[in-house]
């Protein structure tokens, strides 16, 4: 069945990419890579419902779970671990799981994609429930071990997203939505970490991002719930707090000390002239979204 698979065929494009000159074989990787985002664009009414499936679990107190194998699953575990330091979010509201555990992640383990079983396995590990949401990425779209935990996750009730870098994919016929980014062979025939790993990456990107900004992680386009961390991200945290509400550093700073470093509440207390317990209260009505505040701006009179 692999000649069916698209990331499987030869490229005729790169047939002779061993024949050429350094500059002249990446200048036709690079040519091949101006594909993904271009697939990427044709499905993106695909990819905002399942942003809408995800955002509207999230709010009812689910989870994003994402489930691969090899690049993809490395792909959903590197997607699931930049949450919580970019949106302030807990590690268990955006998880990655991957065929072969962690140790996986680092070194290959190929035969463990064809362990049916093991998905379903690894989701009620982690106590997989019909709130939450799955998104099955396999770039072939006909890994086992992915098809195992869809498969459980839809006997459960919970909406089941797939995606996947090739027409006419198994895995469609396990998911209530497909994301399908179809970018063409691959530079080097099968090698699904090169365009397809990078349309599978846009794709997550816009995923959790797309949540995000949903759920009031983002105000603006500043990422006002992040963790000041270290050094840099305490950096950050200033000038986030300094660009939203436009004032000093001093105040920023200030700010973010009686708010105990927290971007949020320092944003709203200096944008409405409250203290930080009232900015809380802001935003709890809110639901967290700075811009969905009724209230008069500092400056503005009763």
């Amino acid at each position: 069945m692999l000649d069916r698979i698209d990331t499987e065929r030869q490229n005729p494009a790169t047939a002779h990419i061993d024949r050429l000159g350094t500059e002249d074989m990446l200048r036709l990787i690079n040519r091949e890579d101006h594909r993904v985002a271009e697939a990427v664009a044709q499905v993106l009414p695909q990819v905002a419902q399942a942003v809408d499936i995800i955002y509207e679990r999230m709010r009812g107190g689910g989870r994003l779970v994402y489930l691969g194998s090899g690049t993809s699953g490395r792909l959903g575990v590197l997607d699931a671990a930049e949450c919580p330091p970019t949106f302030g979010v807990d590690p268990g509201l955006v998880m990655g799981l991957m065929a072969g555990g962690e140790a996986a992640f680092v070194r290959a383990r190929e035969g463990a994609e064809d362990d049916r079983a093991a998905g379903e396995k690894d989701l009620r590990a982690i106590d997989f429930s019909a709130q939450d949401v799955l998104v099955g990425i396999a770039a072939s779209g006909r890994t086992p071990y992915v098809i195992g935990g869809m498969d459980y996750a839809a006997s459960l009730g919970a909406p089941v997203i797939a995606l996947v870098c090739t027409a006419n994919a198994l895995i469609a016929d396990h998911a209530d939505v497909t994301i399908a980014p179809l970018s063409g062979p691959e530079v080097i025939a099968g090698s699904t970490r090169m365009k397809s790993g990078t349309a599978q990456k846009m794709v997550l990107n816009m995923l959790s991002t797309g949540v995000m900004i949903k759920l009031g992680k983002v105000y603006g386009n500043l990422m006002v719930d992040m963790k000041a961390t270290n050094e840099k991200l305490r950096e950050r945290a200033i000038r986030i707090v300094m660009q939203a509400a436009g004032v000093d550093r001093a105040q920023a700073a200030r700010a973010l000390e009686a708010a105990g470093g927290h971007c949020k509440p320092a944003i709203v207390s200096l944008l409405f002239g409250i203290s930080y317990p009232q900015a809380l209260e802001a935003l709890d009505r809110a639901q967290g979204r700075i811009g969905d505040i009724d209230l008069p701006r500092a400056g503005e009179g009763a």
